[in-house]
């Protein structure tokens, strides 16, 4: 048996249409699980995780997955309405979304819940206060919720990525850059950018039977990025 698939399990992964969710859908699928690709927008309405949740039935794996295009807004800019919209795309759906599918969870005393989070969290950048700090709470929400679940047989995790092939933040014109080409060489050791598949198949695993010992645990994945 191979322990890295994923048949059988339901898999509901949120904002699906941006960001690594076309990649996710595609290689979740090809391991075996049944993929609810949900697209709703889930900042402002405090029922959207609930509905999402409630519409795709039975959840073995959440992927929490939320993006928001980064502002680059100096620290003496941002203003409250800035703030307040980037902490209600990535912030404020997480606590909904877990509270909806942790009834099922529990009962069955199983699940897995991953956050594609971002390494901003775990480097500082300039210009990026209010989306750093928003990717920061995801992590620490993340890790505290994470120990209360781990008794329970729900393993919860993240992935703090940067420097990862997808269109909502290094779409094709970006890619193309000879600048951004220069800035891979000169910042990342990997020396490019880790593709959407090696990121995908990277969450397929922390989400398999392969992968039940970890607890609350944040993977980089930046190609060395956020270890320099």
């Amino acid at each position: 048996m191979n322990l890295c698939r994923l048949d059988g399990k339901r898999v509901l992964v949120t904002q699906s249409q941006d960001f690594m969710g076309p990649a996710l859908a595609e290689v979740f699928t090809r391991l075996g699980a049944t993929v609810i690709a949900d697209t709703r927008p889930l900042a402002g309405d405090p029922a959207a995780a609930a509905a999402a949740v409630a519409e795709a039935g039975a959840v073995d794996v959440l992927l929490l997955h939320l993006a928001l295009p980064a502002p680059a807004t100096a620290a003496q800019d941002v203003t409250d309405t800035e703030w307040r919209e980037v902490f209600a795309h990535l912030v404020d759906p997480l606590p909904r979304l877990v509270a909806a599918v942790l009834p099922q969870m529990l009962a069955r005393r199983a699940g897995r819940i991953l956050l594609m989070g971002s390494a901003a969290a775990l480097r500082g950048q300039k210009r990026t206060a209010s989306y750093s700090a928003a990717r920061g709470a995801q992590l620490a929400y993340m890790q505290a919720v994470a120990l209360e679940l781990a008794p329970q047989g729900i393993q919860f995790n993240a992935i703090a990525q940067n420097f990862v092939e997808n269109p909502t933040y290094f779409p094709p014109e970006v890619q193309a850059n000879p600048r951004f080409q220069e800035r891979l060489k000169r910042e990342v050791p990997l020396g490019r950018l880790v593709s959407a598949e090696e990121d995908a198949l990277f969450a397929a695993y922390l989400c398999s039977d392969a992968a039940a010992c970890f607890v609350g645990q944040v993977f980089p994945v930046s190609g060395g990025w956020a270890l320099k």
